[in-house]
């Protein structure tokens, strides 16, 4: 099967009610994309290919700039891509990685025109007439959809999120071409064979496109978070949404960046919020949030002013997990915590490597105690711990790098792509926060009395309440 082929799984809402959609998966639309990513991405592949073909030296530095240039000031899946691939240890050149991971996913928003035609299209020619007001200048903007405020007639506040045109297009353009990039990087002996990052960046992305999805993922946390005091979750209007337009109900706070040089009690208490808001759905519900980007969340306060909790607002990069890999991930914490290596090797296995050998396992290892580290260590500390904000990880990620081109490559499995990139971010917001917490505490907390089979029928009851999917067990279908 190719990899790349739309899987995104029957019409969309539009077709299902008669109306023809016009933004489906175009060739005309793909053929622009192209025209626009292609060139950067090709020629940067060509030149790739060229100097290797003649035996020049490498200039990945000078090409991983131009690329990065090229790609910041494109809407769309790229950027998200780019991005998350900075967070995978030599899924693409350290040189790549480094100025990929420096772009920035707030494109321009697009004008009172397109908003016109976007929610007369998904809403009707009255669709006005449903909002008490509308905002047509956006309250902000990102790389598949722009964000505007707006009033419902009973008085609440409402955020309305609207996804830019031939945005599925879009993403099977430039899939096409990160599977170019791929195919060029295999080619350098790489450290990581990319296959099943390749599968699962491509059903994520397109998952993120379906706004009833991430509908039902909202009404999902907010199942989760109810009536709690430190995460709150929008609620979604659906007579007011579509697959391309999400409304629901606006969250005040302000930016998490606000509170940097707050008193340290208040940093530590945001932190908390967002570790729980990570962990405790991920260890409960098998559900976690992909994207920990600062922009998906804002603090609310308490009467006296002082942050409180979290506003968790976007749902569209969101990763399901079969019950079992839940206890993979607690089995590895305490085979490290307990140096079981028999309980180590379990983990890995559970989470879907394959043909592990000992040196395989210990390269596995860095990077595994390097990502469990601050949750393995009884203490209040910082998430980085004496190093340098800048230089965390970068140590542990150029011996993984290093060691894999000797003893690699490994096939990353599917379900660990989504996980270490949440991991990864979510400790980058500690960072920014400077947060001093026990991390061992919290996590302990989290996974306090947690049975897969109890997982496994809470699961069930709360995605069909919600309307979503159960998970397929991507490690069981690798595997077969």
């Amino acid at each position: 099967m190719n990899d790349l082929s739309d899987s995104s799984g029957g019409n969309s809402a539009k077709e299902r009610r008669g109306t023809p959609d016009r933004e489906k998966n175009r060739f005309s639309a793909r053929a622009m994309r192209y025209g626009r990513v292609g060139a950067n991405v090709g020629g940067v592949a060509a030149r790739i290919a060229g100097r290797r073909l003649f035996g020049l030296d490498a200039e990945t530095g000078k090409d991983a700039a131009a690329l990065a240039m090229a790609l910041g000031g494109l809407k769309g899946p790229i950027m998200k891509v780019a991005q998350l691939l900075a967070t995978i240890p030599d899924a693409v050149p350290p040189e790549y990685a480094e100025a990929l991971g420096k772009l920035q996913s707030h494109a321009p928003p697009m004008g009172r025109a397109f908003v016109k035609r976007r929610m007369a299209a998904e809403l009707g020619p009255d669709w006005a007439d449903k909002f008490a007001a509308f905002d047509y200048e956006a309250a902000a903007s990102a790389s598949l959809g722009q964000v505007h405020r707006a009033s419902a007639h009973d008085g609440r506040a409402l955020a309305v999120k609207l996804q830019y045109p031939d945005m599925r297009s879009a993403v099977e353009a430039d899939l096409v071409q990160l599977g170019m990039l791929f195919s060029v990087h295999r080619r350098m002996r790489p450290a990581v064979e990319t296959s099943e990052v390749l599968k699962e960046l491509s059903e994520r992305l397109r998952e993120e496109l379906d706004y009833e999805r991430e509908a039902a993922m909202t009404r999902l946390y907010g199942l989760i978070f109810s009536g709690d005091a430190y995460v709150r979750v929008p609620r979604v209007l659906a007579d007011l949404s579509t697959d391309r337009v999400l409304t629901m109900t606006w969250l005040d706070g302000r930016r998490l960046l606000d509170y940097k040089g707050h008193a340290l009690d208040e940093r530590n208490r945001i932190a908390r919020a967002m570790f729980r808001a990570w962990w405790h759905p991920f260890s409960h519900y098998g559900v976690i949030h992909g994207d920990p980007h600062l922009g998906n969340y804002t603090v609310f306060e308490d009467g006296e002013g002082k942050a409180a909790g979290i506003n968790l607002l976007d749902y569209g990069c969101m990763r399901t997990f079969a019950p079992k890999f839940i206890q993979g991930v607690i089995d590895l914490y305490n085979g490290l915590r307990h140096g079981d290596r028999s309980l180590i090797v379990h983990a890995y296995e559970t989470w879907g490597f394959c043909g592990l050998s000992n040196d395989l396992i210990d390269v596995l290892n860095i990077w595994a105690k390097f990502i469990y580290g601050p949750m393995l260590d009884d203490r209040i500390r910082t998430i980085a711990d004496r190093v340098e904000p800048g230089m965390y990880g970068r140590k542990e990620a150029f011996q993984v790098h290093q060691a894999l081109r000797d003893k690699g490559p490994v096939t990353v499995p599917r379900e660990f792509v989504f996980m270490d990139r949440a991991a990864i971010g979510l400790g980058g917001v500690f960072l920014h926060l400077g947060a001093a917490l026990n991390f061992h505490t919290l996590f302990n907390e989290a996974i306090a009395g947690v049975d897969i089979a109890n997982v496994t029928e809470r699961q069930r009851d709360a995605f069909l309440t919600a309307g979503v999917p159960l998970p397929v067990d991507s490690a069981a279908t690798t595997a077969s």
